[in-house]
């Protein structure tokens, strides 16, 4: 077989690779583009109905329906729970200096899951382009045996017909 039908292949290959991530992302994420598809259908169909008129009294505000609450305090809210009181007494600089570092330890954890994320894709892609290449390996292989065969029936043929032809000559009628 020739050079050019290995790259044919590869491409073939890869093109069926192509297809097949394409088919794969389709069917994760079909569902909810579909569902979220015919929300945004419904939304729409929600708001084709006219505007409601009614004369409806506005809202009661908190102050009038308990007049009572505006005065009471709550300054010793927590007093004798010490991690509470403890947490209440950080400075503000304090807690966004921890909250970075829960961020920052977040975003570590984040970063290594994703590098053992892509290593394992990248064994995984080495391992199915080993299998790809044994593939294009065995099926050259059994190209040329085929080429081999088809040249030896050719040739058995030929040899064939000069002992058929022979034969005749010295008068088989054949069957």
């Amino acid at each position: 077989m020739s050079r050019g039908g290995r790259s044919d292949s590869g491409i073939w290959l890869r093109w069926c690779l192509v297809l097949f991530a394409v088919v794969s992302a389709l069917g994760v994420c079909g569902p909810a583009l579909y569902w979220r598809f015919k929300k945004g259908i419904a939304i729409r169909a929600s708001n084709s109905c006219p505007p409601c008129l009614c004369d409806c009294p506005p809202p009661l505000s908190l102050f009038q329906v308990a007049p009572g609450l505006v005065n009471l305090s709550v300054s010793d809210c927590g007093g004798n729970d010490p991690d509470l009181k403890e947490e209440m007494e950080k400075q503000f600089v304090d807690l966004l200096t921890e909250e970075l570092k829960l961020q920052e330890s977040v975003a570590e954890a984040h970063s290594r899951h994703m590098n053992i994320t892509f290593a394992e894709a990248k064994r995984v892609g080495a391992q199915y382009q080993r299998e790809a290449d044994k593939c294009i390996a065995a099926t050259e292989t059994c190209e040329q045996a085929r080429e081999q065969a088809q040249a030896k029936f050719i040739k058995e043929k030929k040899m064939t017909l000069v002992w058929e032809r022979r034969a005749r000559q010295m008068g088989w009628e054949g069957e």
